[in-house]
């Protein structure tokens, strides 16, 4: 068996319903795992993972809110009840508000840090005590950005909530090591999205792409090696990693 496959092991995508989280969730199916797609957006989740069944992949949607312990202890019930005890998580929910600090509004900023910083710890608590209580080996998978490690103008709040997240990475994996519980980050660069294709398609965002080494935004399918690797047995022995998937982006300058 390769050691990269995901047979047998079961997975739990946030912010499954489009995006990333909608390919993160893909490419672990093709993989072999049996995933959760959880989102606030039920529906839109449902209809991914029918995708997902219809090519012969294991896909499941339930409703959550990362901000909401509640709504996380539910849908993590409901998980193991459908389909097991989860062996790998993704936190690929997020916000985004772009405004220069002095005009930041308190709510956007609330906002930021309650669903990229608050919501990734809310849950990632959560099955990590289900795990050690089990004595389940698992891996945490947290995406973060590569404006958690360099800096822009405009995305202040974003910054700090992912470079929270990375430090975040950084202590669980110290803390957990012990219980065979792996915890990585993912810091993509610049990936054309629902949310942002408009931005990157102007020309503020092909000013970006020209500062990129590799003079392209990034493909959805650049993602699946990192996300393979952390995922699977193959990364035994790798935790507190930060992989950047980003052209070269940060060894350039943002």
């Amino acid at each position: 068996m390769s050691p990269f496959s995901l047979e047998h092991q079961i997975a739990v995508v946030t912010g499954a319903s489009s995006g990333l989280g909608a390919h993160f969730a893909r490419v672990l199916a093709e993989a072999g795992a049996k995933v959760a797609l959880l989102a606030r957006r039920k529906r839109l989740a449902e209809e991914v993972a029918a995708e997902i069944d219809a090519e012969g992949g294991h896909a499941k949607a339930f409703a959550a809110d990362v901000t909401d312990p509640d709504s996380l202890h539910q849908a993590l019930h409901d998980i193991e009840a459908a389909l097991g005890i989860p062996d790998i998580l993704i936190n690929n929910a997020g916000a985004h508000a772009g405004d220069l600090a002095l005009d930041l509004k308190i709510a956007d900023w609330d906002a930021m840090l309650e669903t990229n910083l608050k919501g990734a710890w809310l849950l990632t608590q959560q099955v990590a005590q289900h795990w050690v209580e089990k004595s389940h080996a698992g891996s945490v998978i947290n995406i973060a950005s590569i404006l958690g490690i360099g800096v822009s103008a405009g995305v202040m709040p974003y910054s700090v909530s992912k470079a929270g997240l990375i430090q975040m990475t950084k202590a669980l994996a110290l803390e957990w090591a012990r219980y065979n519980i792996r915890v990585n980050a993912i810091a993509p660069g610049y990936f054309p999205t629902d949310l942002n294709k408009d931005f990157l398609a102007s020309d503020a965002g092909l000013a970006i792409q020209k500062r990129i080494p590799m003079r392209r935004f990034g493909r959805l399918e650049d993602l699946n090696g990192p996300l393979l690797l952390l995922a699977s047995p193959a990364s035994a022995y790798m935790t507190g990693s930060v992989i950047t998937v980003d052209g070269g982006h940060l060894v350039s300058s943002l």
